[in-house]
């Protein structure tokens, strides 16, 4: 009988929580990597973060996408432009959409698949076009970086507003210097 309960509480908490449980022995539950990754707080510690340069100049026309944004265009818009010029602030916000199981490792994913050399944007990625999430916290993060507030700052205001409302983030690095 208690074999069967810890069995259903393991597949309770994959449904519910949509997190990979590995069940070894009698009984006994271990959360996978991938579980270990999706609870908020308790996420392998990211691997440290070559600083990425900002683009400059004219920005590439974003990309078309078949729905309508979450929020207003020029928001959207706004939040694409500071991922391309302020990488220093939104490379060390973590994204709590989910994005982590994409490849995301921080909210500047959610804009940019990838950048040249020497900074400029070589490609947006629509994601963030769609996703109020991702739109949210960049806004917040622009917002908090506009009104100036450090990176350290901005990151410990995006933790405590968004890390309690969902139950997965990204493995964002944190700030240098903190």
């Amino acid at each position: 009988m208690v074999q069967r309960f810890a069995a259903f509480s393991a597949v309770f908490l994959v449904v519910t929580l949509g997190v990979g449980i590995v069940l070894s022995g009698a009984g006994q539950s271990a959360p996978s990597s991938s579980a270990a990754h999706a609870q908020h707080g308790s996420a392998p510690a990211p691997k440290a973060v070559t600083p990425m340069r900002a683009h400059t100049g004219p920005l590439p026309p974003l990309p078309r996408v078949g729905f309508d944004p979450p929020r207003p265009m020029a928001v959207v818009q706004q939040v694409y432009e500071f991922a391309a010029r302020h990488p220093e602030v939104l490379q060390y916000v973590p994204c709590y959409c989910g994005c982590e199981r994409v490849g995301h490792n921080g909210n500047h994913d959610c804009f940019i698949k990838s950048r040249a050399a020497n900074g400029r944007v070589a490609e947006w990625d629509a994601h963030g076009i769609g996703c109020t999430i991702c739109v949210d916290v960049a806004h917040d993060a622009m917002t908090l970086f506009n009104s100036g507030s450090t990176p350290a700052a901005i990151r410990a205001a995006i933790d405590k507003k968004y890390g309690t409302r969902y139950p997965s983030a990204t493995p964002t690095p944190r700030p240098p210097g903190r």
